[in-house]
C-alpha cells in the first residue's frame, strides 16, 4: 500500500514538472537583468533562513544578479509559499524551503495553493538531521533517562515546535508515540520565539534543526540527548544517535530546496539550476554547510521532484501513524 501511495505521488509530481513547464516561453538572453527576489517563508535566524543566506549570495555570484532576500514568514510558511504560488513565472522571483513545504498538505486543512502544481522544482540544497534538545534543569543526560522523567510526572513537561507540520513536529510526534508518553505540544512561530522559553524553562524540550538549535547546545544554553542521524555527527561527536539510544525509528532528516512558481521557462529553470548546484557544492558554501551539521546536496531538478514525491508518501504515512490531526 505505501508502495502504491508512492507510485501516485510520483506520477503526480511528474505530471505537474511537466505541466509547470509545457508552453513556457523561452528564455531571453537577457535573463537576469534585475535583481532576484528569495522568499524565505520563515522568520530570520532559523535553519530554513541559514540555508537560504548561505545558498543565496553564492547564487547571485554565479548567475550575476543581486539577490534580495525577503522574509514571508507565517502561517507554517504558506504566506512566502502562496506568494509565490501566485508570482510570475519570470525567473525572478524564487522560493527556499525546507520538508514542511511538502507536509503542509497533511497537516493543514486547506491551502492557499497547490503544494505540487504550483511549483517548479528547481534543486535540492541540503539536508541535515535534528537535535533531541532539552532545558538544562530538566533531570535526564539521556533519551532513557528523559523518558523515564515523562513518564513519572508527564503533567510537568512540555515540548516546542518552531512550526505545526515542520520537520520537527513529526519528529517529536512519533517520539511521543514511540515512548508512549501524552505530553503537550507548544506551537512557536519560529525558532526565534521558542528558544527563549525553552533555554528559560517555560518549555522543556524540543527537537530541530541542528543548524538553528546547534549553537545553543555548544554555547551551553540546552542539553542535546540525541542526533537523528544514522551516524554520530562530527560537529556533535558526543551526542549519540537515536540509533545508540533505542530509537531507531526517529532517524529523522529535514531537507531544504529552491522552487520557483509554476510555469517557469525551462531554460530558466536549467540556468537556476546549474548555479544552484554549483553554489552549495562549492567550497565555502559545502563547508560553512558541514561546519553547521548539514550535508550539501545539490541534487537537479528532476531527481528534486523524484524525492519530494517520496517524501511526500512517507510524511503522509507518519501523519497518520502518529494521529496528527489537520488545523
Amino acid at each position: 500500500m505505501f508502495f502504491a501511495s508512492l507510485r501516485r505521488h510520483a506520477a503526480l509530481v511528474a505530471l505537474a514538472l511537466g505541466a509547470a513547464w509545457a508552453g513556457a516561453p523561452v528564455l531571453a538572453q537577457e535573463y537576469p537583468n534585475r535583481p532576484i527576489r528569495i522568499v524565505i517563508p520563515t522568520p530570520p535566524g532559523g535553519a530554513v533562513d541559514g540555508v537560504a543566506r548561505m545558498t543565496g549570495q553564492k547564487l547571485g555570484e554565479l548567475i550575476g544578479a543581486t539577490m534580495v532576500m525577503e522574509n514571508r514568514a507565517g502561517a507554517s510558511t504558506t504566506l512566502g509559499a502562496d506568494h509565490v504560488a501566485k508570482s510570475a513565472p519570470d525567473g525572478y522571483t524564487l522560493y527556499i524551503n525546507a520538508s514542511i513545504h511538502s507536509i503542509n498538505p497533511y497537516v493543514l486543512k486547506t491551502l492557499p495553493y497547490d503544494a505540487v502544481k504550483d511549483f517548479t522544482p528547481i534543486a535540492e540544497l541540503a539536508r541535515g538531521p535534528l537535535l533531541l534538545s532539552v532545558n538544562t534543569g530538566v533531570p535526564a543526560t539521556s533519551v532513557r533517562e528523559f523518558v523515564a522523567a515523562l513518564k513519572a510526572e508527564p503533567k510537568k513537561y512540555s515540548f516546542a515546535t518552531s512550526g505545526f507540520g515542520s520537520a520537527g513536529h513529526l519528529a517529536i510526534a512519533l517520539f511521543r508515540a514511540r515512548a508512549g508518553v501524552d505530553v503537550p505540544i507548544v506551537q512557536y512561530k519560529g525558532t526565534g520565539q521558542a528558544f527563549p522559553d525553552l533555554i528559560g524553562g517555560s518549555v522543556h524540550a524540543m527537537i530541530d534543526p541542528v543548524l538553528s538549535s546547534g549553537p545553543q547546545v555548544k554555547a551551553g544554553k540546552l542539553r542535546a540527548l540525541a542526533i537523528t542521524s544514522a551516524k554520530r555527527n562530527p560537529q556533535y561527536p558526543d551526542v549519540p544517535t537515536v540509533i545508540e539510544a533505542g530509537m531507531p525509528e526517529l532517524e529523522f532528516y529535514s531537507w531544504y530546496g529552491l522552487w520557483g512558481p509554476a510555469r517557469l521557462p525551462r531554460d530558466i529553470v536549467a540556468r537556476l539550476e546549474a548555479a544552484a548546484i554549483r553554489a552549495v557544492q562549492s567550497p565555502e558554501v559545502r563547508e560553512r554547510m558541514q561546519g553547521l551539521g548539514f550535508e550539501a546536496t545539490g541534487n537537479n531538478a528532476q531527481a528534486f521532484a523524484a524525492f519530494i514525491a517520496a517524501e511526500s508518501a512517507k510524511n503522509e504515512r507518519i501523519i497518520k501513524d502518529a494521529g496528527i490531526k489537520p488545523e
